[in-house]
C-alpha cells in the first residue's frame, strides 16, 4: 500500500504491504534476482507466496543465506543488507514497518562507497528515467548491477572477518539520509505515532467503560493500481490504494 494517513485508511499497524515478483535477471556472479540494499530505520518482513529462492544478508551475525519457499516467513531489522535470489517464480508479500518512510528514502542501495558518499551521484544512480517499459527495465537492471558491485565488496570483506567496509557503508548511508530525518519524523508522527495514540485512547476509553469508538466501525477496501507493475529495487511491485 502507499503512504497511510491517520484514521481509517491506514493499514493495521501503519505498515505498508506490496506484492513482489522478484526479478529473474541474471547477475555477474551467476545468480538471478534483485538489488541489495538496507533500511535505515524500518524493519521489513517477507511472507513467501510462491516460487523459491534465497535471501542473502549481511548483519551483526555476518553473512547468512536463508532459503525461501511458499510459506516461509522472515523479517529483519534496520541495517541488515539484504539481497533476494530468485530460483524460480519467487513471489513475496512484503510487509514494511513505518509505511511512508521507505518510500521517502529510508532504503539505501549498496552502490560503491564513492557513490553512496556523494548525494548527487547517488541520486543519479538511483533514479529511474521516464521512458518505455523496456528503457526503464534496462535502467533498473543497470542500477541493480551497480548495487551488486558494491555489495560484493561488503560481503567479501565480512566473510574474511573485516567489518571495516560495512561500517564505512553504514556511516555513508546515515549521512546520505540525515537531511530527510526531520521530514521523516513529521511523517512518522502523522502515521505510526497517530496509530499508537489512537489505540492508547481506545484502551483508556474501554477502561472507563466508554465504548463510543466502536460506533465508528468501518471497512476499508483497497484496489490494486493498474498494470504495469512498478520497477522496485528487488522486482516488479504490485501496490494497493485505499
Amino acid at each position: 500500500m502507499n503512504t497511510p494517513r491517520p484514521g481509517k485508511t491506514a493499514f493495521p499497524g501503519a505498515v505498508g504491504i506490496s506484492d513482489l515478483r522478484v526479478y529473474d535477471w541474471e547477475t555477474s556472479d551467476g545468480h538471478h534476482g534483485g538489488t541489495p540494499h538496507l533500511h535505515t530505520v524500518s524493519n521489513e518482513g517477507y511472507v513467501v507466496v510462491g516460487g523459491s529462492g534465497e535471501v542473502h544478508t549481511l548483519s551483526s551475525e555476518g553473512f547468512a543465506r536463508d532459503s525461501l519457499n511458499a510459506g516461509s516467513v522472515l523479517w529483519f531489522s534496520p541495517g541488515t543488507v539484504h539481497r533476494l535470489i530468485n530460483h524460480g517464480d519467487l513471489h513475496i508479500l512484503t510487509v514494511m514497518q513505518n509505511s511512508g518512510l521507505p518510500e521517502a528514502g529510508d532504503a539505501v542501495l549498496t552502490f560503491p562507497l564513492d557513490i553512496v558518499s556523494d548525494v548527487d551521484r547517488y541520486r543519479e544512480a538511483f533514479t529511474l528515467p521516464d521512458g518505455s517499459e523496456a528503457q526503464r527495465a534496462q535502467a533498473a537492471r543497470r542500477r541493480r548491477d551497480l548495487a551488486i558491485e558494491g555489495y560484493q565488496v561488503l560481503q567479501g570483506a565480512l566473510q574474511e572477518g573485516d567489518r571495516g567496509p560495512l561500517e564505512k557503508f553504514y556511516a555513508a548511508a546515515a549521512a546520505l539520509v540525515q537531511p530527510r530525518v526531520e521530514q521523516w519524523t513529521a511523517l512518522w508522527s502523522d502515521t505510526v505515532l497517530s496509530d499508537v495514540e489512537t489505540t492508547r485512547s481506545q484502551l483508556a476509553a474501554l477502561a472507563a467503560g466508554d465504548s463510543s469508538h466502536l460506533r465508528a466501525a468501518a471497512v476499508v477496501r483497497a484496489v490494486p493500481r493498474p498494470e504495469p507493475r512498478a520497477f522496485g529495487m528487488c522486482g516488479r511491485l504490485g501496490i494497493w490504494d485505499a
